[in-house]
């Protein structure tokens, strides 16, 4: 297996929304905003070569929507994908499968592009996954979540035929669940309190387990339990899913690949007596 980390640049979230019910007083001091109450965030993807296939664990934003959109989010940094693909010895062309975790809109908007008057695939050789649980929630999204799931971006997936779905053995997509094997060295956890039926990629390397985090996880800032997003539906059980998580983590060593923490790519987390906290943050670099 070989890992490689993919920058797709950085924007900007309200800090409240991004910290729920965690005061001001205390999340600006780690993760100081701006004068518009915004924090700057990562778009951090991974690129997985394992066996036969080379997979693309989410793609940022993409750059198919209008000035008005990307205005709310202070798109900024010089990292693209195609520049951070190119920089590794790949192209789009060469990707065989684009794992989504979830459809919000800053993790699958690289998906699809414009083309002509309509839409096609990024990746026109690649298969794309998603789970059909996460698929009708997108497709069908609630009021609150509407905004996060953009019909361009999801829509144009299935109409190119090239998607498919990680099969769970579970019907209840309430449950945590695993799937193991996917591709070689390649596990599935699916996880339901930031959205329905999120995926959690863990990656078997080097006797090392490396967990891409997604939302389940954004930053480093978030490990200690009550720092949950004020976007999770459902926080307790965040609450619930990410305490489990982490005493699995801090048990079993997992290093921890951060997809949206500005300063961090990659964390181990440790037993302490308030709880499971940050042991050390590096690069994927430094880990394998």
């Amino acid at each position: 297996m070989e890992l490689y980390t993919i920058d797709t640049g950085f924007f900007k979230l309200d800090g409240g929304a991004m910290f729920g019910v965690v005061p001001k007083m205390l999340w600006s001091k780690q993760h100081p905003p701006d004068e518009k109450n915004l924090c700057t965030w990562a778009m951090r993807c991974l690129l997985v070569r394992t066996g036969d296939r080379l997979v693309l664990i989410d793609n940022g934003i993409g750059d198919k929507q209008d000035a008005k959109f990307f205005g709310h989010y202070d798109l900024h940094g010089d990292a693209t994908l195609d520049g951070s693909l190119k920089k590794h010895g790949f192209s789009r062309a060469d990707i065989t499968d684009v794992f989504l975790t979830h459809l919000h809109f800053d993790h699958c908007g690289g998906s699809i592009v414009r083309k002509g008057d309509g839409f096609a695939p990024a990746f026109p050789n690649a298969t794309y996954w998603s789970n059909r649980y996460h698929w009708e929630w997108a497709t069908k999204p609630n009021a609150r979540e509407k905004a996060s799931f953009l019909r361009e971006n999801i829509l144009p997936i299935q109409e190119s035929g090239q998607l498919r779905f990680v099969e769970f053995d579970r019907p209840d997509a309430t449950a945590n669940t695993f799937v193991q094997g996917l591709f070689p060295g390649f596990d599935v956890l699916l996880v339901n309190g930031h959205t329905d039926a999120m995926m959690i990629p863990h990656l078997h390397h080097q006797g090392r387990t490396l967990v891409y985090m997604a939302d389940l996880l954004p930053s480093v800032h978030h490990i200690p339990l009550p720092w949950v997003m004020a976007y999770d539906t459902r926080p307790l059980l965040t609450l619930q899913e990410k305490g489990d998580f982490l005493e699995r983590a801090a048990d079993r060593e997992f290093v921890l690949f951060l997809e949206h923490d500005a300063a961090n790519e990659c964390a181990t987390v440790e037993r302490t007596e308030k709880g499971v906290r940050l042991k050390t943050a590096m690069p994927l670099s430094a880990v394998f």
